[in-house]
């Protein structure tokens, strides 16, 4: 068998995107927007399994039929993992279906996440998971009602701090999370500085860095991808588990808060997953009980960082002022100053 392993951009070639589409299509799986470089195996000219790499995760791997039980797989994942070390890349995770499991598990990666036994979540550590619960178990504070709250903030409104104002008013202490993934218009640094900004004042409100395990490329891709429309259960089933099952004891937390969603499909779907994955009682944890808090509204629409891009994009600076706190205000005037001396 004369066996040969070829990298491919999907972004700069469009003939090896479609013959990998093709591919994964006939193993039931798709090529995800954000793969960056897909590693295949071709035997004369033809794809006869591949593997792809997006941020620090390993997903679409698949082999063909006729070439598996044959350790494909594994000189696969080896041509992975070398591409991943190139990048320097070493934190790293899988996706792959549950019946892998065994087979992965031999190559290093432990499951820490599985959605009705169609997906599950794998990583190239057994103490990764646990070593970040005790640094946050470090944080843990008194109380009855602990909240919770995911944000990415892009960038932070009026209307976060109003989320953030009646969930802490709720809560003995809120742990306020950022999403870290920097695949917004706006950096997770600038996000981080301006969310702490917008909470000053609010004494029992504690800002957590995002991690891996929370609204990530590797639990819920779908999130970065929404622009597509498309809704991934799989992904965020794998988010919440980990949530449920892992951070939210580490914390103690016994509320989740978000607002409410009139417009985008794929964070309504996520918040109506949250009420039946958290809220279940016969889920491993404690059940967490989900709270829906109205949208804040200005001039009978509600206050969304989405509106605010709109209105920058047009830099109707009237219209942003009445939706962003004034650091936010600042910091986006700032922007646009920055991208006019460059252009």
């Amino acid at each position: 068998m004369n066996l040969i392993f070829k990298r491919i951009s999907p972004q700069k070639n469009e003939a090896g995107k479609k013959a990998i589409a093709l591919f994964l299509q006939s193993a039931g799986l798709t090529l995800e927007a954000d793969c960056e470089s897909v590693v295949c195996a071709e035997v004369q000219g033809t794809i006869v399994g591949c593997g792809a790499i997006a941020g620090n995760v390993l997903k679409c791997i698949a082999v063909s039929p006729d070439f598996q039980g044959e350790g494909l797989s594994l000189k696969l994942l080896t041509e992975l993992l070398t591409l991943a070390y190139e990048l320097r890349r070493s934190e790293l995770f899988l996706f792959t279906k549950p019946q892998n499991k065994a087979l992965f598990s031999g190559a290093g990666f432990w499951p820490i996440a599985e959605a009705d036994g169609l997906a599950v979540l794998m990583e190239n550590s057994s103490e990764r998971l646990a070593r970040y619960c005790r640094q946050l178990a470090l944080h843990r504070q008194p109380g009855k009602t602990i909240g919770a709250i995911v944000m990415n903030a892009n960038p932070f409104t009026l209307g976060h701090r109003y989320l953030i104002e009646q969930a802490a008013a709720r809560c003995d202490w809120l742990h306020l999370f950022v999403v870290k993934e920097d695949a917004s218009q706006f950096s997770y640094t600038d996000r981080w500085t301006l969310i702490e900004q917008g909470i000053r004042g609010l004494d029992n409100v504690m800002l957590h860095p995002g991690s891996a395990y929370l609204i990530s490329r590797a639990t819920f891709p779908g999130y970065f991808l929404k622009d597509r429309g498309v809704t991934d259960d799989c992904h965020s089933q794998i988010d919440l588990q980990l949530f449920r099952e892992h951070l939210a004891p580490a914390l103690a937390i016994t509320h989740r808060f978000v607002g409410d969603e009139p417009y985008c499909p794929l964070t309504r779907s996520y918040n109506q997953r949250m009420h039946e994955i958290l809220g279940a009682p016969d889920g491993s944890g404690p059940p967490i009980e989900v709270v829906e808090l109205p949208r804040m509204e200005i001039n009978g629409e509600p206050v969304s960082a989405s509106r605010v891009r709109r209105r920058y994009a047009e830099r109707d600076w009237s219209a942003i002022r009445e939706l962003v706190p004034y650091d936010t205000f600042a910091f986006l005037q700032h922007q646009a100053a920055e991208h006019t001396e460059t252009v």
